[in-house]
C-alpha cells in the first residue's frame, strides 16, 4: 500500500499536468523554439526542457525525498533501489515531433509509483483540453467523467494503434508485425503519442495498442487503461529488471475481448 493518499496524489499531479500543459502551449505560441537531438536521433525541444524543469521543481518542492524518473532530466534505470521507493515517472511532452509540427496529439504524462507499482497517473492533452487520470483500484476518468474500454467482438472488427522507433535499424521487424496485424484487424492508426493512444484505448476510441516503450511513455496511461477495464500484457519477454507496471517493453494494451488474440498474433509475426 502507498504511504501517501492516492486520491490526494492524483489531485496534485492532475493540477501539475494541466499547469505544465499550459506552459507547453504558451511556449509554442509566444517563444522561439529551439530543437536538439538525443543520440542524433530523437528530437528534444526547448519546451520539453522547460516543462520538465517546472514539473520536477514542483515535485521536489513538495516531496523533497522522492525520486524522479523523467525522460529529459533523469533517465536513470540502473539504481534498482530507486525504482521501489516513492517515484515520479514523467514525460513532459509525449509526442515531441507532433508538438514541433503543431499537431494536437501531444500530452503531459505524470505517474506516481511506490513499491514498484503505479498508484496514480494523469495524461493531459492541452491542445484538446482533455485530462485522463486514474487512481489504482478507484477507476479512470476523462475530464472528471468515468470511462471504460471498448468491447469489440473480435480482432477483425477492432481498430489498433501502434508507433515506430526513431532508430531506423529497428523498423523492419516492426513493419513485419504491422503487416500481420493489419491483415487481421479493421484498420491501423499511428498518431505519434503513445500515452494518448493508450488513453484512447481506455475511453474506447481505439480497441488496442502495441509498441516497445520506455517507462515514461506508458506508466500513467497504462494505469488509466487498466482501471478503465482494458487488459495489459506483452508480446515478448522483457530483458529489464523493472517492475511490471513501470516496464514498457513489448507492451500490448487492449480490450479484454481481443488482447489474447492480439498478443498471440504479435508473438508469431
Amino acid at each position: 500500500m502507498p504511504t501517501a493518499n492516492t486520491l490526494e496524489m492524483l489531485e496534485f499531479i492532475t493540477e501539475l499536468a494541466k499547469q505544465a500543459g499550459h506552459k507547453v502551449l504558451d511556449h509554442r505560441s509566444s517563444k522561439p523554439m529551439t530543437i536538439e537531438y538525443k543520440d542524433s536521433i530523437e528530437m528534444v525541444t526547448s519546451a520539453d526542457l522547460e516543462a520538465d524543469r517546472f514539473i520536477c521543481s514542483e515535485i521536489a518542492r513538495r516531496f523533497p525525498s522522492h525520486r524522479i524518473l523523467s525522460e529529459e532530466s533523469a533517465p536513470d534505470l540502473e539504481d534498482s533501489r530507486a525504482i521501489y521507493e516513492p517515484l515520479w515517472i514523467i514525460d513532459p511532452i509525449d509526442g515531441t515531433v507532433n508538438y514541433a509540427y503543431r499537431h494536437y496529439q501531444v500530452a503531459v504524462s505524470i505517474a506516481y509509483a511506490e513499491g514498484g507499482a503505479v498508484h496514480a497517473g494523469t495524461v493531459h492533452c492541452p491542445s484538446l483540453d482533455e485530462t485522463f487520470n486514474a487512481a489504482k483500484g478507484k477507476g479512470a476518468w476523462l475530464n472528471g467523467k468515468e470511462i471504460s474500454a471498448s468491447s469489440p467482438i473480435d480482432l477483425k472488427s477492432s481498430l489498433i494503434a501502434t508507433g515506430f522507433p526513431y532508430d531506423k535499424s529497428m523498423v523492419f521487424p516492426l513493419v513485419t508485425k504491422l503487416h500481420k496485424v493489419l491483415e487481421h484487424c479493421r484498420d491501423i492508426r499511428r498518431t505519434g503519442s503513445a500515452a494518448l493512444d493508450i488513453c484512447w484505448v481506455a475511453v474506447g476510441r481505439l480497441d488496442g495498442f502495441y509498441e516497445n516503450l520506455k517507462p515514461w511513455d506508458q506508466a500513467a496511461a497504462s494505469l488509466i487503461a487498466t482501471e478503465a477495464g482494458a487488459g495489459r500484457g506483452r508480446w515478448g519477454p522483457s530483458t529489464s529488471n523493472l517492475p511490471d507496471d513501470i516496464d514498457g517493453a513489448n507492451l500490448v494494451v487492449a480490450s479484454d475481448n481481443i488482447i489474447k488474440e492480439l498478443i498471440a498474433l504479435l508473438h508469431t509475426a
